[in-house]
């Protein structure tokens, strides 16, 4: 499997597979690539609808110029634990980050949840993420602001009096309910508006297929958030050697 970054007419053949409909699989086994690299590709340069190989070549070759001009960061930025692949972690952050944004979460505040969620502790300091972020102390108060509005993130403090920030186990769960209530809000208000244009009319009957329709979405969103909670909550199982594997959960 080659290594390496992707050339422009590698990136060029994933433009035209996505305008052909192709899954990212599919366009990773033409290109001889992990489909990991196609759906992190696409995802960090507008996703299957607006990637444009152009665009996405160009947005490469700056942040590989930035990587440059900044490098080495020098002692005070953080190793990475478990022998990971420093550039590894940073471009699935990016990636994660591009989704967080694309669900609709602003940049910022989408920067920081991935940073917390990928790290070992689930929990940073603000000192912290300014450090690892390179962004200033407002911009982490405010993110982490709306974060925690959001029910996204809680704050603690650790042995040493400083304030952390902690994704839980159940920001997940949380997110799923909070979505299956705003849901719930759409139905209602659907509803109030067939009896406002009539019963019978065809927008009334609109609205009321609609009420119907996200009925159903949001009671089995409820329902499977409660069914799957506790898989939030598994550890991974450690191997004889010591290291550690997601656990199976049936």
């Amino acid at each position: 499997m080659p290594g390496g970054r992707l050339t422009q007419q590698e990136r060029q053949q994933i433009a035209l597979g996505l305008a052909d409909g192709l899954a990212y699989a599919e366009i990773a086994r033409r290109l001889d690539r992990p489909t990991s690299t196609i759906t992190r590709e696409v995802m960090r340069n507008g996703g299957p609808t607006a990637y444009r190989a152009d665009l996405a070549h160009r947005a490469t070759e700056r942040r590989a110029h930035r990587r440059r001009q900044t490098a080495p960061r020098g002692p005070e930025a953080p190793g990475q634990a478990h022998g990971r692949d420093a550039e590894a972690v940073r471009e699935y952050e990016e990636t994660f980050t591009t989704v967080l944004m694309q669900s609709g979460m602003p940049k910022m505040m989408s920067r920081v949840l991935a940073c917390l969620c990928t790290t070992d502790a689930g929990s940073l300091t603000a000192s912290e993420l300014v450090q690892r972020l390179r962004v200033s102390p407002a911009s982490i108060s405010k993110s982490i602001a709306f974060l925690e509005s959001q029910g996204l993130v809680r704050r603690e403090r650790d042995e040493r009096r400083r304030e952390r920030y902690v994704v839980d186990d159940d920001i997940w769960y949380q997110s799923m309910m909070a979505s299956a209530r705003s849901t719930a809000q759409l139905v209602e208000i659907a509803r109030q508006g067939v009896g406002v244009l009539g019963p019978g009319t065809p927008a009334a009957a609109r609205l009321e297929n609609i009420a119907r329709f996200l009925d159903f979405i949001s009671e089995s969103i409820a329902r499977a958030a409660d069914q799957a909670r506790e898989v939030l909550h598994t550890k991974p199982a450690t191997t004889s050697g010591g290291t550690a594997e997601p656990a199976s959960h049936r």
